[in-house]
């Protein structure tokens, strides 16, 4: 059963939250962060990419970078922009994008969950990106960013916390710049939090959805201090992580598509040619053509679209991972006509995330910089739990998540 613990957060006040919240390290490179965080010393960003106050151009896993972020932690908390509640409580994080809430519950999430596979995985981790955010879990003692964790639908649970909401003030509550709402509640009602976290010990398992890289860090430092405190109670906060957990029927996932440098020195008519044996090809014209239902693609290519439909036995609707769009076109375009093998190491492949919009994959086509784009219907939540349910493994980048979690709203100290 899953388990969920209120803590003392640290949080801004709340004239300056929606200047401290910030988009999460990973959505934006050292340039972006430099350039977003410009004329706000508040930005979190000063903290989860301190590299943006050190020279341009420094090599953002030196130690003197991972210095800074602690530096500047220490200063945040002495001019009073992040203040640490007086008592252990539990938080709602809801966000509003195109006129839709969906509502999360902020507490700890357990190391031992993860270790005992309660938290369920569905992406593989790279080594060197979980060592750059365990060095920083180390570093600043805190979990700075939360991850993003799904949960089966379980009305009790869910219809508490949205009432809650609705029937209390919101701590925090702004719009960033991109358009999404975010709202925030604390709440300290020792009733009400023994209530959700008694519900919450109902639920089987819990899902990574975002972030399975901070999630690894966090375990894994988490799992660290036991060792270094062998008389440790499992009390102590560090046997905890910053989690926000949202019910998969309020969440959205949108296309992750895929963009290609070259054909393997075929010609685009040959090309074409080679995807007749494996898909009902159409030509779509000049206008942006989105694929509507599962095993359909859409691809870019010479200013054309096309609708890539795949046939019938090129495909395994029963097996989890052969269901997926993304192995389908992995297999039979990415692997077998343009020899990509390692979506995670080939430099002939990048990714671009669906909130970019398909004028993105004309964009980098039509630069020059690459020679076809492939758009792919959206993953689905039961894809997701089924592949993790399985202990399965998904392809690199298949899901993306909108909208994303802002960081600062809540940090978690593991002391």
């Amino acid at each position: 059963m899953a388990t969920l613990k209120a803590f003392k957060g640290l949080r801004p006040p709340k004239n300056i939250a929606a200047q401290v919240a910030s988009r999460p390290y990973d959505v934006l490179n050292s340039k972006e962060a430099r350039s977003e965080a410009e004329g706000n010393d508040y930005s979190l960003l000063h903290i989860i990419k301190p590299e943006i106050d050190l020279e341009p151009g420094i090599d953002e896993h030196l130690p003197e970078v991972y210095q800074k972020a602690q530096d500047n932690f220490a200063k945040f908390r002495e001019n009073g922009w992040l203040v640490q509640d007086e008592k252990e409580c539990l938080y709602i994080y809801a966000q509003t994008m195109n006129g839709k809430t969906q509502y999360g519950i902020v507490g700890g999430a357990s190391v031992d969950d993860y270790l005992n596979n309660v938290i369920k995985k569905h992406e593989l981790t790279r080594k060197d990106k979980e060592e750059d955010r365990m060095k920083h879990v180390r570093i600043t003692n805190a979990n700075m960013e939360p991850v993003f964790f799904s949960y089966p639908a379980f009305p009790e649970l869910d219809n508490l916390i949205i009432d809650y909401a609705k029937s209390h003030e919101a701590e925090y509550d702004f719009t960033a710049v991109d358009g999404v709402g975010h709202h925030f509640w604390v709440i300290r009602e020792d009733e009400t939090i023994q209530r959700i976290i008694a519900l919450f010990e109902k639920i089987p398992a819990t899902y990574v959805a975002d972030g399975h890289h901070r999630t690894a860090a966090a375990a894994l430092v988490g799992n660290e201090k036991r060792t270094n405190n062998p008389d440790y109670t499992g009390k102590e906060e560090f046997n905890y992580f910053l989690a926000v957990h949202f019910p998969d029927n309020q969440l959205t996932i949108i296309d992750y598509n895929r963009v290609v440098k070259d054909l393997n020195g075929m010609s685009a008519d040959t090309f074409l040619e080679k995807l007749n044996e494996n898909f009902e090809v159409e030509l779509k014209g000049c206008e942006i053509f989105k694929p509507d239902a599962l095993h359909t693609f859409s691809m870019y290519l010479e200013g054309k679209w096309y609708s890539l439909k795949a046939k019938y036995g090129t495909y395994n609707d029963n097996d989890p991972i052969g269901v997926l769009d993304v192995t389908i076109l992995s297999h039979l375009v990415l692997d077998k006509l343009l020899d990509i093998k390692d979506l995670r190491t080939d430099k002939r492949v990048d990714f671009v995330g669906g909130i970019r919009g398909l004028g993105e994959l004309v964009k980098r086509v039509d630069s020059g910089e690459m020679k076809a784009a492939f758009a792919l219907y959206p993953v689905t939540m039961k894809q997701l739990i089924d592949i993790a349910d399985t202990n399965n493994i998904m392809p690199p980048k298949t899901t993306w998540f909108e909208p994303k979690l802002r960081s600062g709203i809540v940090v978690h100290l593991l002391d």
